[in-house]
């Protein structure tokens, strides 16, 4: 038991010193799995409305909106895991990367 929790303390002590590339693969690959959804609620929400604002609205949301999320929730993640302790950070991450493989496979 003592080999397990020292290798999980190595694999957390790895992981910190690459959080941020960490959370930056976490939340595109949210964003890349959450897209369709978020892209196909734009969608149904702006059918009415003049072929303009609608592109105007999926470019604001794609570009600007996506764009943000990378450059300000990225850096929030990398902070709220770095807060976790050596003996939970790298079972989070790994929960963390099987929940989104999951969620992947699913769609």
């Amino acid at each position: 038991m003592d080999l397990f929790i020292s290798w999980i303390v190595s694999l957390s002590h790895w992981s910190r010193s690459h959080l941020g590339d960490i959370s930056l693969a976490l939340m595109a690959a949210t964003l890349v799995l959450a897209g369709p959804s978020i892209n196909g609620w734009i969608r149904r929400h702006t059918a009415s409305m003049h072929f303009i604002f609608r592109t105007l609205i999926f470019v604001l949301v794609c570009a600007v909106g996506y764009g943000l999320a990378m450059v300000y929730l990225t850096p929030m993640l990398k902070q709220l895991l770095s807060q976790l302790n050596n003996h939970s950070l790298a079972p989070m991450l790994i929960v963390l990367f099987v929940l989104i493989g999951i969620f992947a496979d699913r769609n």
